[in-house]
C-alpha cells in the first residue's frame, strides 16, 4: 500500500491560535440520492470537513457498497416480524469528518458519523471508518516428499510487517491486503500472495473458505445482504475480508528458504520479512491477529466438516 496523506478537520486549523468564536471551518455540504440504485425521496444530506467532491464520494466503491448495505438492512425494518418495525430507525445524514488519498490521488479511507435515528429519538453507533474490503490467504505449504494425508509437516506462512496503528513495527500475520477497485477477490487474493510471499498461484487453485462455510448456515430469505466475508470490527469499520485458503506442495529446501525472506512491496512502505511455521502452531504465532485466527478456525471447522 503507497503511503497516504490524511485530510481532516485538525490540519484545516489555522497555524495560529485564535479563540474559537473567530476560528472558522471550511464545511462543504450537498445531497446524494438516499437509494443509489433507485430514486428515492427524499434525498440525503451530506456535510464534509474535508476536501471531498460530491461526485468523487459517489464513485468511491467502499462508500456505495456500504450506503447500499445499509439501506438495505434499514429496508428490512418494514416486516411486522422485524425487532424494530413499530419505531424503525432512518438514517438522516452523514458527516464526513476525514478523508485519506493514496498515491496518485486516489480515494483511500473516510471517516464518517452516520446519524441513524427512531421516532423517538433513539440513536444508534454510527461512527464509521470506511476503508473497503480486504482479503486474506491461509496459505499452507507441505514437503513434497511425505504423503498428503500428513498434517503434522504442514507449514503456514506468516508475514512479519510494520503495521503503525496498532503501534507494532514487527506485527506477525497471514499474507493480506486491500481490494483494487476492480477485479475478483480470487484474484485480488492471488496478487496478495506473490507480492508478500514471491510465489506465484492460480487463482483457481484457491479456495474461498468463507463462502464456502456460509454454505452450510441457514439464513432467512428476508435476510440482511452482507459480504460473503469476516468482520473484523464490525463496531467501528466497514471492512470485510474473504479468506482463502492455498495449499501447496514444495521440495523442502524451497519451504526452507522463505524463512526470513524479505518480501513486499519494499519502495512502497511493505517491509515484509516472512516467518515460516508449524501449522499447528499457527493459532498461537498469530494470536494477535483476528484474520489469521479466524482463517484458522474456518480451515479447522471445514476440516472437521469433510469440507478441505
Amino acid at each position: 500500500m503507497t503511503p497516504a496523506r490524511w485530510l481532516s478537520v485538525r490540519h484545516l486549523r489555522p497555524a495560529l491560535r485564535f479563540p474559537p468564536s473567530i476560528v472558522k471551518m471550511s464545511i462543504s455540504t450537498f445531497t446524494i440520492p438516499r437509494d443509489l440504485n433507485q430514486d428515492v425521496s427524499p434525498p440525503l444530506h451530506v456535510s464534509c470537513a474535508a476536501e471531498l467532491s460530491r461526485e468523487d464520494l459517489l464513485r468511491f466503491p467502499a462508500f456505495r457498497v456500504w450506503l447500499t448495505t445499509l439501506q438495505r438492512s434499514l429496508s428490512r425494518q418494514q416486516h411486522p416480524s422485524h425487532e424494530f418495525s413499530k419505531d424503525p430507525y432512518v438514517l438522516h445524514k452523514i458527516d464526513i469528518q476525514a478523508v485519506d488519498y493514496f498515491g496518485g490521488g486516489r480515494l483511500g479511507f473516510l471517516k464518517l458519523k452516520a446519524d441513524v435515528s427512531n421516532g423517538n429519538g433513539e440513536t444508534l453507533p454510527g461512527s464509521v471508518f470506511l476503508r473497503g474490503g480486504s482479503v486474506g490467504i491461509l496459505l499452507i505449504l507441505q514437503p513434497d516428499d511425505v504423503p498428503h494425508s500428513v498434517e503434522e509437516e504442514k507449514r503456514a506462512v506468516l508475514t512479519i510487517q510494520p503495521r503503525i496503528p496498532s503501534g507494532s513495527l514487527a506485527f506477525p500475520e497471514i499474507p493480506a491486503g486491500m481490494l483494487d477497485d476492480s477485479g475478483s477477490f480470487a484474484g485480488g487474493a492471488a496478487k496478495e500472495i506473490q507480492e508478500e510471499t514471491g510465489l506465484t498461484i492460480p487463482q483457481e487453485e484457491l479456495i474461498d473458505m468463507t463462502s464456502l462455510a456460509l454454505q452450510s448456515v441457514a439464513e432467512p430469505n428476508d435476510g440482511e445482504t452482507l459480504q460473503k466475508a469476516m468482520y473484523p470490527s464490525a463496531g467501528g469499520s466497514d471492512e470485510f475480508i474473504p479468506l482463502f485458503l492455498c495449499q501447496k506442495r514444495m521440495p523442502r529446501e524451497e519451504i526452507d528458504s522463505l524463512q526470513g525472506r524479505l518480501t513486499g512491496l519494499r519502495l512502497h512502505g511493505e517491509k515484509i520479512t516472512l516467518k515460516v511455521v508449524p501449522l499447528k502452531a499457527l493459532w498461537k504465532e498469530g494470536v494477535r491477529d483476528g484474520k489469521t485466527l479466524a482463517a484458522w478456525a474456518l480451515y479447522r471447522g471445514l476440516k472437521e466438516e469433510g469440507k478441505l
